[in-house]
């Protein structure tokens, strides 16, 4: 399966959790994972307002090295206008970051690991892979 790391992911992956570090390499090893450039922004926005930001920067790039970062193009831009129009439509709005990750897995064809099912369930045709229940 190749997977759209959600920001989620990776903070619980930097605060050691177990779960989601195995499952990150599990799917490493099988397909291959990817980040959105929005979630990347997300999580710089974290480290530059955390304790230590130098040690937390340290810690994302090394964790950077794993996966490929996916830029958001004109394709994933009409995806994101589409999907947004359908949830204005169902009084269903989601965020934007939310929506312009969801727009990347879509456009791309990825399965999104997330924690965050209750705005990504809004996309239809998204799959999405949670390890909280």
């Amino acid at each position: 399966m190749k997977c759209l790391v959600d920001t989620d992911w990776i903070i619980d992956h930097l605060k050691g959790i177990e779960k989601v570090r195995e499952k990150l390499k599990e799917f490493r090893q099988y397909g291959g994972i990817a980040l959105s450039i929005i979630s990347l922004a997300e999580l710089y926005e974290g480290i530059y307002s955390s304790k230590d930001p130098i040690k937390d920067q340290r810690l994302l790039e090394n964790l950077l090295t794993q996966f490929s970062v996916l830029g958001i193009d004109r394709e994933i831009c009409k995806v994101f206008g589409r999907e947004r129009t359908n949830l204005r439509k169902k009084k269903q709005l989601i965020g934007d970051m939310d929506l312009l990750i969801a727009s990347t897995a879509l456009h791309h064809n990825l399965t999104i690991l997330t924690n965050n099912l209750k705005h990504f369930e809004r996309v239809e045709g998204l799959k999405t892979f949670s390890i909280k229940g």
